[in-house]
């Protein structure tokens, strides 16, 4: 009878805990490419942490960034992923999220949720409040130091307006305790401190966010936006993970080269200033071992988060999900940054979804983008997205009743480049704009370049095929799907300036160059 009661007591909370809304915790790290976690790219990155979400959760091996109208692709990336809306549905560039355009936060509000914020916030600071309930340290509101160890950041106040002067620093004192400082606008930004001056963001933002899940006693589920800045540049560690990644040790990938073979439309951004001309291969492996280190970095510190959702008993009622806002070159291409919609340089992201809500780990190919997140997420826990969000739940995919969402993907970066993809080919085309200013009068073209990559063969993005005649065919077709695909989705000339000047570019240039 005892063992029959217990049985019974056992069923009931176990039908308890299923009926409970899922806590969501959302973590967004910054230019963290996919091959930036071991599990997914197999590189020489150490990321145990993250590899365990992996393995035990479901990972959407081709997710992808829509693009940017602006170098700072994390602000629009944010913007996307916040509203669930496709880059052309932003408001400008991406920086206000206006309040017709409902956010996760304001969604799982309105469906009973707390919202909790820590990290990096690259909106405007009206939705900032609006957005959440409570909030741990903020940084990323108008006062910026190029140094992990010594970031300006805020207390997050729903009635804040979050001005620079009311910024501070964390940094140690003679006796290691953590203490505040003013910042001052006036400090050298350079990358001048170590971990014996302050703590590093991600373990400011891994230590906020283990307050409130240890502190937290609401009878509400949460739901956090933990977004990290790190492995952003500079690309700051201790010695500890430092050491891991001896130069003469690290691995060149497969699309690593010295220059770029051509002009992009953006090679001056400030990016592509963090290593000199060319990219000589050491620079670059001393790139990769400092990207490296920083994410082994962010990864420990991911897992004391994780590690305290289970030491409370929360883990197996929460839906961990973890992307990246954009991909990073840091040496392919002969590039360094993400201003650029290749693959693994720019675009492609990594998208987990773990956590203790998830019983049938898999891995799925389907197309996606990252304005797809905030409607996935909706369904798992089961809420309403609002009509304002246009992504598209990935939810069939993974309760296996579809194997696709999307049958391509597009992408755009600024008044330069756009690429489409669709099954095993991505046709990208770049254009520099004509000039109408010469003395005489004249009128001179801009420049075409074009691309035709076999991801499926190639998925650095090394063999361009477009030069080939055999691949004609496909280039000509493609070119014709990606101007009718980019009219559906509004990428025309609607208004003035950069952000639709690419089509008008791409008629009007005489050059057709295939590089």
């Amino acid at each position: 009878m005892k063992k029959y009661i217990l049985f019974v007591l056992y069923f009931l909370i176990s039908l308890s805990l299923k009926a409970q809304k899922p806590n969501v915790v959302l973590i967004y790290t910054d230019d963290h490419r996919y091959t930036g976690i071991h599990a997914l790219g197999g590189m020489q990155v150490k990321t145990p942490n993250i590899d365990a979400l992996a393995d035990e959760g479901v990972v959407f091996t081709k997710a992808y960034l829509m693009g940017a109208f602006t170098g700072a692709t994390c602000m629009p990336s944010r913007a996307m992923l916040l509203s669930g809306r496709s880059l052309f549905q932003l408001e400008g560039k991406g920086y206000t999220l206006p309040k017709k355009h409902t956010t996760i936060g304001e969604s799982f509000q309105a469906a009973g949720y707390h919202t909790h914020m820590v990290g990096k916030w690259h909106q405007d600071k009206k939705s900032l409040n609006r957005s959440f309930n409570s909030g741990g340290l903020v940084m990323g509101l108008g006062a910026y130091l190029v140094d992990h160890y010594r970031m300006p950041l805020w207390e997050w106040n729903k009635k804040s307006d979050y001005k620079a002067e009311d910024s501070f620093m964390i940094r140690y004192d003679k006796n290691d305790h953590q203490i505040r400082t003013a910042y001052n606008p006036k400090e050298v930004k350079g990358p001048i401190s170590n971990d014996e001056d302050g703590p590093h963001t991600s373990e400011i933002f891994s230590d906020q966010a283990i307050s409130f899940i240890e502190n937290y006693h609401n009878e509400k589920p949460f739901f956090m936006y933990l977004a990290y800045h790190a492995p952003h540049d500079p690309r700051q560690s201790s010695k500890k993970y430092k050491k891991q990644y001896p130069i003469d040790k690290i691995e060149l990938p497969p699309s690593y080269l010295s220059m770029h073979p051509f002009d992009n439309g953006h090679m001056n951004v400030r990016d592509e200033a963090l290593a000199p001309w060319p990219r000589t291969e050491t620079i670059a492996k001393e790139h990769l071992s400092d990207y490296y280190s920083i994410i082994t970095h962010l990864d420990h510190q991911i897992g004391r988060v994780i590690e305290v959702l289970k030491e409370t008993g929360r883990y197996e009622n929460t839906i961990i999900v973890l992307a990246g806002d954009s991909g990073l070159a840091v040496g392919n291409h002969g590039l360094m940054g993400k201003q650029n919609i290749y693959d693994e340089d720019g675009i492609h992201v990594p998208f987990i979804i773990s956590g203790g809500k998830i019983d049938a780990p898999k891995r799925l190919d389907a197309l996606c983008y990252i304005h797809d997140i905030f409607p996935t997420i909706c369904d798992l826990a089961g809420i309403d997205a609002p009509k304002s969000a246009t992504g598209i739940s990935l939810a069939k995919v993974i309760n296996g009743e579809a194997k696709q969402i999307r049958d391509y993907t597009y992408h755009a970066y600024r008044q330069h480049q756009r690429a489409y993809r669709v099954g095993d080919y991505k046709l990208i085309e770049y254009v520099s704009a004509p000039d109408y200013s010469n003395n005489k009068g004249e009128f001179r073209a801009g420049s075409r370049v074009t691309q035709l990559f076999k991801l499926s063969e190639d998925p650095w993005e090394v063999n361009n095929l477009a030069a080939l005649d055999t691949y004609q065919p496909i280039v000509e077709k493609m070119r014709i799907e990606m101007i009718e695909k980019s009219k559906s989705l509004g990428d025309t000339k609607k208004n003035t300036g950069e952000r639709y000047d690419f089509w008008e570019n791409y008629q009007i240039n005489r050059n057709d160059n295939i590089e």
